[in-house]
């Protein structure tokens, strides 16, 4: 017993039978996208290989540019971006947000109804937190961006799950969406485009969603910041503009569309029939007080980026750098024996299916081997890491995310080595 503690009076325990303890309710949090296969990875880089990282759409790592515009935008302004700022965003960025939603349709929108955080990220954890009372329910795609299935746990709630299978092109059952509902059900969150699958969903698709949440009294949460990133002229229907009668919160930001993930910008705005939300809304400001305001320098970019030229339509069209790399993942995908595809039509990301695991799973039949054993496999032999689909609150284990960001040839190639590792384990 240390002397100082014999004088206090207070029992010792010693230094090795003394531990912390994290809080139970982190057991049931998982972010695989950065988890224990990324470590791994970085394990191996440290080792002298060099890892091919498909896990996390971060463009500025695979040489995508913040466009130029808005870097001066950031550093005519770092003067003013020195103290504090309004908790809910400045002005200038708030305006620009809303003058986009009067342009899709949403005339009513002003700059009171737009809330400016660190990332989506930050304010999909306030919008949780200012709804969910401890045991409250929340509708979550499946398969999911685990963030929400996360942000939903860590405030008090439990995730329910509506599937969005395969055979629908990874599009909501609505018919399963409907048993789904129970009286704690308070928010539906739609991930349009989606991401982990590029699905973008119809305009009917989003009329239903939107009628089911105004019959069960639901908030809308729409997850759209991958809102401008879509091939083959696809149309993104705003969540908003078929929210009719009910509330809807949307979040958007620029690390995606912009590629200014580290700029660390999101935002979210209130629309519909905002007058059933004021007190929703003012919790939401008051918790935005608590963590004082957004990144500063970041915001004065959003004025530029919104009214400027949109650079990411040339990236998306056909000639374009993601438009190549897609159509490089959907030939090499193509070509494969092991593999399948349904082709993304939005986001950065592409989600192959393994037929020998998906055979498997619809015969009934024991799994030759898991998405985890196949992300671990490759890892290993290949240096490539990609993002089991089960990670993404999927029951189905035969798929996997892989970004689209990198060069088309680098893709082809990653593509052509997943196929080989998984002929090797199915002994071909």
């Amino acid at each position: 017993m240390s002397e100082a503690h014999n004088k206090m009076g207070l029992p010792y325990h010693g230094q090795m039978e003394w531990s912390i303890q994290p809080a139970s309710r982190i057991d049931a949090v998982s972010y695989e996208i950065r988890g224990t296969l990324a470590k791994r990875a970085r394990e191996l880089e440290a080792l002298g290989h060099e890892i091919l990282y498909l896990n996390i759409g971060n463009p500025g790592a695979f040489g995508f540019r913040t466009p130029e515009t808005m870097r001066q935008a950031v550093i005519r302004n770092l003067q003013r971006a020195e103290p504090y700022g309004f908790q809910m965003g400045i002005f200038p960025a708030r305006e620009a947000i809303a003058m986009q939603f009067q342009d899709r349709g949403l005339k009513e929108t002003r700059y009171d109804d737009v809330v400016i955080g660190n990332g989506v990220s930050e304010l999909v954890d306030l919008s949780l937190r200012a709804l969910l009372e401890p045991g409250d329910e929340v509708l979550i795609p499946s398969p999911d961006y685990p963030l929400w299935s996360a942000s939903v746990v860590l405030n008090g709630g439990r995730p329910v799950y509506y599937p969005c299978p395969p055979d629908r092109d990874f599009e909501p059952d609505l018919e399963a969406l409907a048993s789904a509902i129970t009286p704690k059900t308070r928010a539906l969150v739609v991930i349009n485009p989606n991401n982990p699958t590029g699905a973008v969903y119809s305009k009917e698709t989003l009329k239903a969603l939107a009628e089911f949440a105004k019959a069960h009294q639901l908030i809308v949460l729409a997850d759209e910041i991958y809102d401008r990133i879509a091939y083959e002229n696809t149309d993104v229907v705003p969540m908003a503009t078929v929210v009719d009668g009910g509330v809807c919160l949307t979040f958007g930001g620029l690390s995606k569309v912009y590629r200014a993930c580290g700029y660390r910008i999101g935002w979210a705005v209130l629309s519909g029939a905002t007058d059933s939300a004021k007190d929703y809304w003012e919790a939401i400001e008051k918790l935005a007080a608590l963590r004082l305001s957004a990144n500063m320098p970041g915001q004065w970019a959003v004025q530029t980026a919104l009214g400027g030229h949109q650079s990411i339509a040339e990236l998306v069209a056909p000639g374009g750098r993601l438009h190549l790399a897609r159509q490089a993942v959907m030939d090499a995908a193509d070509a494969s024996n092991e593999l399948s595809l349904i082709a993304p039509k939005g986001a950065l990301y592409a989600f192959p299916t393994i037929k020998a695991i998906d055979q498997a799973e619809r015969e009934k039949r024991p799994l030759p081997f898991t998405d985890q054993d196949f992300a671990e496999t490759l890892l290993e032999e290949k240096h490539i890491l990609v993002v089991p689909g089960s990670s993404f609150n999927f029951q189905n284990h035969a798929h996997f995310r892989l970004t689209l960001l990198p060069e088309p040839d680098q893709l082809r190639e990653a593509v052509g080595a997943m196929d080989e590792v998984l002929g090797q384990m199915l002994g071909r």
